[in-house]
């Protein structure tokens, strides 16, 4: 068996996240720490107890889903020996994720990605006022067709491709207008649904591109070190290990199309044939065998995932 570390984004959240781990394990409540001392704000509190509508802020859901998924691989380490360098092919995480697996894989420290995940949310909701932008999933159209939906809706405005999540789940990103207008485009051709998603900004579209300037800025400033499993880039959707170049492509990301299925391909093509999720939540995992029946998805999230995932090593 060959593993595959990967680690969620944006829409994982859920009140109560984390709990069950801080409550059972010492290596999870110091993370949790960790994180509040870097923000200097109860995250930990806010994820506990809510409410949903402020975890729910892009500025607090990119570094709680981050200390979960950090929380989880400390806890491996401290109760089972994990190492993740000897246990793993790779690692990659879906957007915000990938500041996940570059904190899991040694890159950056963990106070580092929670603060530049608050910057990162921050500048994202700040990038296009609320209302002006959506996203909208067309569930059946594959990348190719997205892509083309989105260039006929965009009529002057931007609408633009921004998740290749897995066959058949494609997010389109842009004006609201024009996501609109790509629903309804969506529609006429045959796509099976589309369905706007509760989202406050458009990510992953050049409409980010006062986010991208900001991040550029933010990440000059952090320490960075050579990750200690290869990262696959959402960007690229190839393996990366070189500092500067992994800073280019955080930038890149910003604006750019996560292109998932495509890194999952990769992963296998080099010989992985299991994703591991790290964190909240069981998205990632349950795209596994959607992108590639071969390929089998398991999410390690509460105590008892803790715990089976140990003995199965």
């Amino acid at each position: 068996m060959s593993r595959a570390f990967v680690f969620p984004g944006q829409g994982s959240q859920a009140v109560g996240m984390g709990r069950d781990l801080a409550a059972a394990f010492p290596a999870a409540r110091a993370v949790f720490e960790e994180v509040d001392d870097a923000l200097g704000q109860k995250l930990s509190v806010l994820m506990a107890e809510g409410p949903e509508d402020q975890l729910t802020l892009t500025e607090n859901a990119q570094p709680a889903l981050m200390a979960v998924s950090m929380a989880v691989l400390r806890v491996l380490e401290a109760e089972g020996g994990f190492d993740l360098a000897k246990s793993g092919a790779f690692v990659a995480g879906h957007s915000l994720g990938e500041y996940s697996a570059l904190a899991a894989a040694g890159t950056f420290s963990i106070a580092d990605a929670a603060r530049l995940l608050k910057i990162r949310g921050q500048a994202m909701q700040k990038a296009v006022p609320v209302g002006v932008g959506a996203m909208a999933a067309l569930l059946g159209a594959d990348f190719e067709q997205a892509r083309e939906i989105a260039e006929a809706a965009a009529q002057g405005e931007v609408c633009q491709a921004a998740n290749d999540n897995a066959p058949g789940q494609v997010v389109v990103s842009g004006h609201r207008a024009a996501v609109e207008r790509a629903m309804a485009i969506a529609a006429e051709r045959g796509i099976k649904r589309a369905v706007l998603l509760p989202v406050s900004a458009p990510f992953h579209c050049v409409l980010m591109q006062p986010a991208a300037d900001r991040m550029a800025e933010a990440l000059a400033g952090v320490a960075m070190q050579v990750p200690k499993l290869p990262v696959v880039a959402n960007v690229t959707a190839e393996a990366v290990t070189d500092p500067a170049r992994i800073r280019e492509l955080l930038v890149a990301q910003v604006t750019g199309t996560v292109r998932w299925r495509e890194g999952v391909l990769f992963m296998k093509a080099q010989g992985v044939d299991t994703l591991v999720e790290l964190g909240a939540g069981k998205v990632l995992s349950g795209l596994a065998k959607r992108i590639d029946k071969e390929m089998s998805g398991v999410a390690v999230g509460a105590p008892a995932d803790v715990e089976a995932f140990l003995k199965s090593l």
